[in-house]
């Protein structure tokens, strides 16, 4: 049986991508290690004209994007960033098979020019699977401001391959990139890569397999690398072939009987099936250093050493870990800091927004429950969030979205591996654990990373203990109120910077504490290995950084925050204004909850705050200050001392304060990080499992806490 467009699946591939193939539109598919600088090619390239979601089958994130070229459509495919397509990991399989099966007319390979020799591994094993291929040379500039020059046309020559400068960051040679791309595409100029020679047995192993091979193939996919993918026995290769191909091919006797016959030509040339691996990527390792030797030019040999001695400081063990806590606490001091200010003045714009809009309700008429509900209940909720929401992020997101360009999250990954380590969990968990700051769905996502099934599950699982930006207004604020009062000045916000750092801190050991906990019960297991790039420090984008933060980050949590604090206020309001008997519902819910609430340190309200308060963190504080309204109306807030003679009036000490802050930390994840473990997982086990395993945890924690300040009668 041959392979048809229907049984390699393009079809399908394209409808999840939300392909289009006709004669004007070529598909170009765009691969690359990782920081080489594709993103920014894509972005430059497609513009705003995206689409983002997932690889059919995966979880893993693809995005797609279109440009318009000389009368002409192209659509970009974005291959997840990987060293290589032995398909040791998700995103390798993806890759491989996007080239492979998925049928671009062309395939761009980023390489990183500062990096040359590592990144031409990935360009040999793309041209062993098509000859459609294009290698873009990028970061060019970085690779001047080091001494490093390529000779283009060469490496062009040495390759059988069209080759690209760009410096896609300045927009340079991206039209020579378009215009490349055109040529090959639309008039099908014919490349000749060219391809590894292996010793004479393996090359004899596979002329045995190929000749068998290449008629059930019929051209559509490359037989000589399928059949040394079959010498190799790649089963998610074999599985995906079969898969597109519509049958088994070990249900083909002679096919069975060629590999077998190869695989003994093999052995009798003492070259197992570890050592054939071996083989191959030593041939693959030895043509990209002997390729880059004869292009590459370096006038500093010494062009990595400034980034290298700030590694050895930046990733000592002496210097790392006070730094790495250095460098979060300047970020919450410049996030509390430069908050304030702007939170009070968006607070009392919104509030006296509110008062107009209650006149015109009294002007027009409404009925009294009408304003209640959308002026008392929807409005005001919406106003807090935003009020308290929006300054934090607006800060904390750049700042964050900084040290990423700077290259730093990837050293805060080695600086805590040891810990993960220690934990039997993965070093890259820390940076899903980084990603948390921002949204814990996100570092839900953001585990897809991690290649071992059991320490993403660990990853999942603990995400939640790190807080996500909805639950740090109410840690803040907390603070503020009842532990740094005593402080005046700049001493009060460099107080409360010191003191959320610490919760952080807390939230990490648990992090480490419940990942030791969970491998040694339901996720045994060892640690694996993996290998962490460090990349070159870079000249962050400033420009690039807000327009992302602010629009990727800010806005999207700041909308989901607004589309579920709108019906919550209204849940409230009309739950503080309809009575049962004596007590409104909000009421008798609270003191129902009371008696569990009272062995945590919360009460009723607070309890049934958090409770209400799963469709978003954001809204649990604004719940709670509803409730103890007794006009079931948020308060309108014009300092934080008024804020505190409420909480104070309502029973709050220092040890609720404290109890609300541990629960804060460790408690359910809310319903959108909930939905994002479903779907990551594809189990309701482990949804449940990611949703107990904090609560139990600030559960107990708040019991012995609690318990402990009563009996030494410190409460």
């Amino acid at each position: 049986m041959g392979l048809t467009n229907q049984s390699t699946g393009a079809n399908a591939l394209d409808k999840t991508l939300n392909l289009t193939r006709n004669s004007n539109t070529k598909i170009i598919a765009l691969g690359g290690n990782p920081n080489v600088g594709k993103s920014t090619i894509f972005n430059g390239l497609t513009g705003l004209n995206q689409h983002t979601g997932n690889w059919p089958g995966k979880t893993v994130t693809n995005a797609t994007g279109s440009y318009t070229f000389k009368n002409f459509q192209f659509t970009l495919v974005d291959i997840p960033g990987t060293y290589s397509l032995m398909a040791n990991s998700v995103e390798e399989e993806v890759a491989r098979d996007f080239i492979c099966f998925g049928n671009p007319d062309l395939t761009v390979i980023v390489l990183d020019a500062t990096c040359l020799e590592r990144n031409l591994n990935l360009v040999l094993q793309t041209t062993e699977i098509t000859n459609n291929v294009l290698v873009c040379v990028n970061l060019m500039d970085e690779a001047k401001r080091k001494g490093i020059s390529i000779n283009i046309n060469k490496l062009s020559m040495l390759l059988g391959l069209p080759v690209v400068a760009t410096s896609a960051s300045k927009g340079e040679g991206l039209n020579d990139l378009m215009n490349s791309v055109h040529n090959i595409t639309i008039n099908k100029i014919i490349n000749i890569p060219v391809k590894i020679k292996y010793n004479q047995a393996i090359e004899n192993s596979i002329s045995i397999i190929q000749k068998v091979l290449k008629p059930l193939l019929n051209g559509k996919i490359n037989s000589r690398w399928v059949s040394l993918k079959l010498l190799e026995n790649d089963k998610s290769l074999i599985e995906s072939i079969n898969m597109h191909i519509g049958f088994n091919i070990y249900d083909n006797p002679e096919l069975t009987d060629s590999i077998k016959l190869a695989k003994e030509n093999l052995i009798q040339n003492n070259i197992d099936e570890k050592n054939l691996k071996d083989e191959i990527v030593s041939s693959l390792v030895l043509k990209s250093e002997s390729i880059s030797k004869m292009v590459l030019s370096v006038s500093n040999s010494k062009y990595n050493d400034k980034d290298r001695k700030i590694d050895n400081i930046i990733t000592s063990k002496k210097y790392g870990l006070p730094l790495m806590i250095l460098l979060l606490g300047i970020i919450f001091w410049i996030t509390i800091t430069g908050a304030n200010y702007p939170s009070e003045l968006l607070s009392k714009f919104l509030f006296s927004i509110q008062d107009k809009l209650t006149e015109l309700f009294l002007y027009i008429g409404a009925p009294s429950w009408l304003e209640g509900i959308l002026i008392q209940g929807m409005y005001r909720t919406l106003a807090w969030v935003i009020a308290v929401m929006l300054p934090p992020m607006a800060i904390f997101f750049p700042l964050f979205t900084l040290l990423e360009d700077l290259g730093y999250l990837p050293r805060v990954a080695f600086n805590l591996d040891n810990f993960f380590k220690k934990s039997n969990a993965c070093g890259k968990q820390a940076l899903t654990m980084c990603m948390g700051f921002g949204c814990n769905a996100a570092g839900i996502v953001g585990c897809r990373i991690i290649d071992s099934p059991r320490e993403r599950l660990i990853a999942i699982i603990t995400n939640n203990f790190v807080p996500c930006n909805g639950r740090f207004p109410t840690l803040i604020t907390i603070i503020t109120m009842f532990f740094t009062g005593i402080f005046i000045g700049p001493f009060r916000s460099l107080a409360s910077t010191v003191l959320l750092t610490l919760v952080i801190l807390l939230g990490i050991f648990m992090t480490l504490m419940i990942s030791k906990l969970l491998s040694k019960t339901i996720l045994k297991g060892i640690p694996t290995t993996f290998t962490l790039e460090l990349p070159p420090y870079r000249k962050p984008q400033i420009g690039k950084i807000i327009v992302r933060s602010i629009f990727d980050r800010t806005l999207f949590v700041l909308v989901r925050a607004i589309s579920v604090a709108a019906p919550a206020g209204i849940i409230i309001w009309v739950m503080a204004n309809i009575s049962i008997g004596d007590l409104s519902i909000l009421t008798h819910c609270a003191n129902f909850l009371d008696p569990f609430a009272h062995y945590l340190g919360l009460d009723g309200y607070i309890l049934m705050a958090f409770i209400l308060g799963f469709p978003a963190n954001e809204i649990v504080f604004p719940i709670i200050i509803m409730s103890y309204m007794a006009t079931g109306s948020l308060l309108e807030l014009g300092s934080t001392t008024e804020l505190y003679n409420l909480l104070s009036a309502n029973g709050w000490t220092w040890v609720t304060a404290v109890s609300v802050m541990l629960f804060c930390l460790m408690h359910w994840p809310c319903s959108t990080t909930c939905l994002t473990i479903k779907k990551e997982t594809q189990s309701f086990k482990w949804t449940l499992i990611s949703f107990l395993v904090p609560t139990i945890t600030g559960m107990i924690i708040c019991f012995v806490f609690t318990s402990t300040v009563r009996l030494l009668g410190l409460a």
